[in-house]
């Protein structure tokens, strides 16, 4: 990139970016909300999952720890909040193990995190790695996801809910909460970024950062298609669905 963008036009590029390569549009999820999934399958998504929400507090916290802005602090303060809960109120994390209980998965099987996919755990390592080590513009970009997710929790809580019997709202509880937290915080980082992305360098690098976390969401999407839709290839010590319709 040669050329500054206004803040504007940044904001419209990386609304092309989400347009193009965020995961909703992937095969496997495709196949989730239109009911397609065996109810195996549907558990191997939940449980692979888990990881990169009980993953998200590290990573926030890790940007916390490396932040002198006290307002950027404060507002991400929310994040962990929302992912934590306290002893009164639920978090994200717990209300995704009650997706998990809610399917039949055993806690401490989903919990341990031993029966991931290699891939998964390598993807959402490669995340967190990413907002650690990277530049605090990078690391407040990565989450720049969050504009788009509330389409795909729409079309996941309405696709489940009318495709698969044993899925109830109370199991989808963690959906409720998350398209107002994530408009709130998409909202907040985006304002952020076009704030302070102002070299065509910085520009490029914060679209660069949400290519990479697509690529991060598709790939975990890859990894689940490959192992439990086709060719069917679990790799060793991962989950294994039970039955004949894994």
């Amino acid at each position: 990139m040669s050329d500054r963008l206004t803040p504007d036009k940044l904001e419209a590029r990386l609304r092309e970016i989400g347009a193009g390569r965020y995961h909703i549009h992937h095969p496997f999820h495709r196949m989730l909300h239109s009911g397609q999934c065996s109810k195996g399958q549907v558990q191997a998504w939940a449980l692979n999952r888990y990881y990169y929400q009980a993953m998200i507090p590290l990573k926030d916290a890790s940007l916390i720890g490396r932040c002198e802005d006290q307002a950027l602090r404060r507002e991400w303060r929310k994040r962990l909040d929302d992912h934590d809960g306290d002893d009164d109120r639920p978090g994200g994390i717990e209300r995704w193990l009650r997706l998990t209980d809610g399917l039949g998965l055993d806690r401490a099987d989903v919990t341990s995190t031993r029966l991931l996919l290699p891939a998964t755990r390598f993807a959402v390592q490669a995340y967190v790695h990413y907002v650690r080590e990277r530049s605090l513009l990078e690391a407040v970009a990565s989450c720049l996801t969050e504009m788009f997710s509330p389409q795909i929790i729409t079309e996941r809580m309405s696709g489940m809910l009318a495709n698969y019997d044993y899925v109830t709202p109370e199991i989808l509880s963690y959906f409720d909460k998350r398209p107002p937290q994530a408009e709130r915080d998409a909202s907040f980082a985006l304002g952020w970024v076009k704030q302070h992305a102002r070299t065509p360098e910085q520009q490029q690098a914060v679209m660069d950062t949400l290519m990479f976390k697509c690529d991060v969401l598709w790939c975990m999407m890859d990894a689940l298609h490959y192992a439990y839709v086709t060719p069917g290839l679990v790799s060793p010590g991962a989950f294994v669905p039970r039955g004949a319709d894994g």
